[in-house]
């Protein structure tokens, strides 16, 4: 089974290949439909759908229906200006930078008419309105397809569960995307969409992305609405782009930010577009690499082809002018504020469906230790300030963090899906010890693909940074872009930096 699914040429015209920026470029001059692209989005999906099976809900008919009013509000725009001279679209009142373009979101957000299920067994009804991000989506005249698998909760750092099977890696079907926004990443490495939108609790962008060779932006807490709820996972979990390109995944930012009275955390506005920033260098940075983990209580050993190509990211890095220094955060006993909160989060979502019998009893087992652990929520809030205050002083010595993004390359297909918890806790602690503070922490963090292995496996390294600097790591990323032009790769070649 280790084939990749058959996929369309990067020289198929409707552009499977292509991100966000080109393809919304080719509908406003009209070299190319909505229509036409959709259709192509869609067929990929149901071509791959049982090998690959990114999708748990494929929405074609609304699909079709949406496309098709793009296509005639593009062409009632069509010769109009997407610039007005003064910065881009974003300061084009009205102007929808990505009508028409096809898009995939992850399956724990609600869009209207589509259930909500969030990995779970169990017949759950349609969402009656949509999330504050899908409103954004569509507002900037995005076409969402379908929505994508995501383990139980999004508890786990693969695709896998009893209410949709197994999601695989298009770099090779034996092997797992990563999780828990493995379908979304899937569906990008694989061409079916030229984006998604996934969700980032632990790594859950971050780690799908490093294991399918895309970019995977995690945003400050609070940059991406979570309304209507005032915040995921007890602030744990925020939306991120996966993207081929850091232009792609800045346009998106773009596209997504902005806060509600309702958010719990509200940043500020960013001293620039994203977009913008992705578009010039960052000046002359102090780089710390950083390759210890932090303490988990549990085996965790960094696999040499994880560490070479972090290693090697780092050169890149030092090539492009910057200084490379050692450096490990003070994470101390992080976890006791990470833990109660994940689990929390799991006890709530455990009372949203409409059948808690058919949970993983993995996941029941969770929910209870959320409802024990529950007293302690105000006390890791207290905590929070403290531990940013802690491990932010390593940003006296350095402006940026780069890190493994996981410990070891994709996993094969069940190999860290154990029966008990404490045999799954053990196995992708192992695996994907690296994310889970900056989480924590609420701080902006971006994978870029670092290479792949000898049996043409991606890894990746994270670029980390302190708060609210996002448009410093999307510079970053973009100057490395620049370079390695990962985004020219695709599953089923060899590796140009095996490692």
């Amino acid at each position: 089974m280790s084939d990749v699914p058959t996929m369309p040429s990067a020289a198929d015209r409707n552009g499977p290949l292509e991100g966000i920026r080109t393809l919304a470029a080719r509908l406003a001059s009209g070299e190319m439909t909505s229509r036409e692209l959709v259709e192509a989005a869609l067929a990929r999906t149901a071509a791959t759908q049982a090998t690959l099976n990114a999708f748990r809900w494929v929405r074609a008919e609304a699909a079709l229906t949406e496309a098709e009013a793009a296509d005639v509000a593009l062409a009632a725009r069509r010769g109009r200006p997407g610039r007005d001279g003064r910065g881009g679209w974003w300061s084009t009142p009205g102007w929808r930078p990505l009508l028409g373009v096809p898009i995939a979101i992850k399956d724990d957000t609600d869009l209207t008419g589509t259930p909500t299920a969030f990995g779970a067994m169990g017949e759950f009804p349609p969402a009656v309105r949509d999330s504050e991000m899908v409103r954004r989506l569509k507002a900037a005249g995005a076409i969402i397809i379908g929505k994508t698998n995501t383990p139980e909760f999004g508890q786990w750092p693969f695709t896998e569960g009893q209410a949709f099977g197994v999601t695989r890696n298009p770099w090779d079907l034996d092997y797992s995307p990563g999780g828990s926004s493995g379908g979304a990443a899937a569906a990008v490495a694989a061409g079916l969409v030229p984006a998604a939108i996934g969700s980032d609790g632990a790594g859950s962008v971050r780690i799908p992305a490093a294991w399918t060779h895309l970019v995977g932006i995690k945003p400050q807490r609070g940059r991406i609405s979570s309304a209507p709820v005032r915040e995921q996972f007890n602030g744990l979990t925020v939306y991120g782009p996966l993207t081929r390109t850091v232009a792609d995944g800045a346009l998106l930012l773009d596209v997504l930010s902005g806060s509600l009275p309702i958010d719990r955390a509200r940043p500020p506005a960013p001293a620039e577009p994203f977009l913008t920033a992705a578009g010039h260098p960052p000046p002359r940075l102090r780089i710390g690499l950083s390759l210890h983990h932090p303490y988990s209580g549990m085996p965790v050993a960094l696999d040499p082809a994880v560490r070479a190509a972090v290693e090697r990211m780092a050169e890149i890095l030092a090539r492009c002018g910057h200084d490379i220094v050692p450096v490990e955060p003070p994470y101390g006993l992080l976890g006791t504020i990470f833990l109660p909160r994940s689990m929390d989060g799991i006890r709530d979502w455990a009372g949203r469906v409409p059948d808690p019998t058919l949970l993983d009893p993995r996941t029941m087992a969770n929910a209870r230790t959320g409802r024990m652990l529950r007293p302690f929520l105000p006390l890791t809030r207290a905590a929070e300030p403290l531990a940013r205050l802690n491990i932010g002083r390593v940003f006296r010595r350095v402006d940026v963090i780069l890190a493994p993004t996981t410990a070891t390359p994709p996993p094969r297909v069940g190999e860290l899906n154990r029966e008990s918890n404490w045999a799954t806790d053990q196995a992708i602690v192992a695996a994907c010890p690296y994310t889970w503070p900056w989480n924590v922490l609420g701080w902006p963090a971006v994978n870029v693909p670092a290479g792949r292995t000898a049996a043409g496996l991606p890894v990746g390294a994270q670029l980390m940074g302190p708060a609210n600097s996002e448009t410093l790591l999307i510079s970053l990323a973009a100057q490395v872009e620049d370079s390695e032009r990962w985004h020219l790769h695709q599953p089923g070649e060899r590796s140009a930096h095996a490692i």
